[in-house]
């Protein structure tokens, strides 16, 4: 299952992290919702296998600790999502399509 392309649309803003929006529902440690809006990561999919910080060319990405989730205790954070360039880097090496990105799409 990929990450909802629409979830800015289907989810509610439910919280701020490290500058950026949250999208519920959220239920730690289980559920962690959607984390950016222009850069977009499923915590609940993300299986933090670094390929989108090692790709990454303006480092959009920080590493977060997730403990206790089922998937995998650290997710990939978009915490520096305004510098982003949209070349898509981190969407096409995700193996698990948990990444979207949209430079229409602002919170």
């Amino acid at each position: 299952m990929a990450i909802d392309p629409q979830f800015h649309e289907n989810r509610e803003q439910v919280d701020e992290h490290k500058g950026h929006v949250v999208w519920g529902p959220v239920d730690e440690p289980e559920e962690l919702g959607i984390h950016g809006t222009h850069v977009a990561v499923d915590f609940d999919l993300c299986i933090a296998d670094g390929a989108c910080l090692e790709d990454c060319p303006v480092d959009v990405f920080e590493w977060v600790e997730t403990p206790g989730h089922p998937e995998s205790e650290e997710k990939a954070d978009p915490t520096h999502e305004a510098q982003c360039i949209d070349c898509m880097l981190c969407v096409d090496v995700c193996p698990v399509d948990a990444i979207d990105v949209d430079a229409g799409r602002t919170a």
